[in-house]
């Protein structure tokens, strides 16, 4: 049975500038599989070249078994994208823009009445379906971008970085939207730069400067960080941080968060650690033990 999404060794360039190097990504049915990187990393050029807007250098993407690039029509037709931006007509309310979209992929209006009531339970919606697109904050907006892919009922969407710029709470709520669409057997590729919601994909590829650092569930790779950690906890961790590096070898501190974390590639154990506080005369709340992160493994990835 074809994967939904399969990419083969891609690769892609804007003049002298690689974007995406030799990328290799599977997505199966019902998986929600995250991309995750800082900006600049690949992954917009990556979910481009997916959904057809982009036509690689070398390798391939394949959507259901079809190669993108020789079956541009197809894909276009049954998949759901979210691009980056908010695309739908601000001047258009909630209900005009479902049923521009269920126009747009040629729906019945009878069957675009369900649907729609279908995404209103599901996003919650229908109290605001008179207003304007424009005039809705930017959880609904994204809802709104959602339910508008979701008119089709495409088995596969690719979302762009639905999140940035969302609040925590309309984060959360846009998470949950996805895990049950993945649970009812969608397949979702998403891409973020927030670690944080590396946690909510059933699978990850981290990328950066176009290449792809390590692939695999959130908790496997965690598991697989290879030097004992530290973490001091002080007040002010850029002071801490820039006596440290005179100290200590760079590739061995990491600055993020309320804490330095040190990470121990000679393995000399936490005594040693806090005799070199001691010796550079840096005062901290305390130093402990630390399980590593996903941040922590990206920086260590990225060394």
């Amino acid at each position: 049975m074809d994967r939904p999404i399969e990419i083969k060794a891609l690769s892609k360039s804007y003049g002298d500038t690689l974007a995406v190097d030799r990328v290799s990504i599977t997505v199966d049915k019902g998986e929600i599989y995250g991309l995750i990187g800082p900006d600049g990393a690949g992954k917009t050029t990556v979910i481009r070249t997916l959904v057809s807007l982009l036509v690689p250098d070398s390798g391939e993407a394949l959507f259901m078994g079809r190669t993108v690039s020789a079956y541009p029509g197809f894909v276009r037709s049954h998949i759901g994208y979210m691009p980056q931006r908010f695309s739908l007509y601000r001047d258009l309310s909630v209900e005009e823009n479902l049923h521009f979209f269920g126009d747009l992929f040629q729906i019945p209006r009878d069957r675009q009445r369900r649907r729609m009531d279908e995404l209103y339970a599901f996003s919650r919606l229908q109290p605001f379906r008179t207003r304007l697109a424009g005039a809705l904050s930017g959880g609904m907006k994204q809802k709104l971008a959602l339910s508008c892919m979701l008119m089709h009922q495409p088995e596969v969407i690719v979302l762009d970085e639905p999140t940035f710029g969302v609040d925590p709470v309309s984060r959360s709520e846009f998470w949950g939207m996805l895990a049950a669409l993945s649970r009812d057997g969608t397949s979702v590729f998403v891409s973020t730069a927030y670690m944080d919601e590396a946690d909510l994909c059933h699978r990850i590829g981290l990328i950066h400067h176009g290449r792809i650092l390590a692939q695999g569930t959130p908790d496997g790779l965690i598991a697989g960080f290879p030097w004992p950690l530290y973490r001091i906890d002080c007040e002010n961790p850029h002071h801490v941080y820039t006596i440290l590096s005179s100290t200590l070898p760079p590739d061995q501190l990491q600055l993020f968060g309320s804490g330095v974390y040190v990470v121990d590639r000679g393995k000399n154990g936490l005594r040693s650690l806090q005799r070199t506080l001691r010796t550079a005369k840096i005062a901290c709340r305390g130093i402990s033990s630390a399980d590593a992160t996903l941040e922590n493994l990206f920086l260590e990835l990225i060394r």
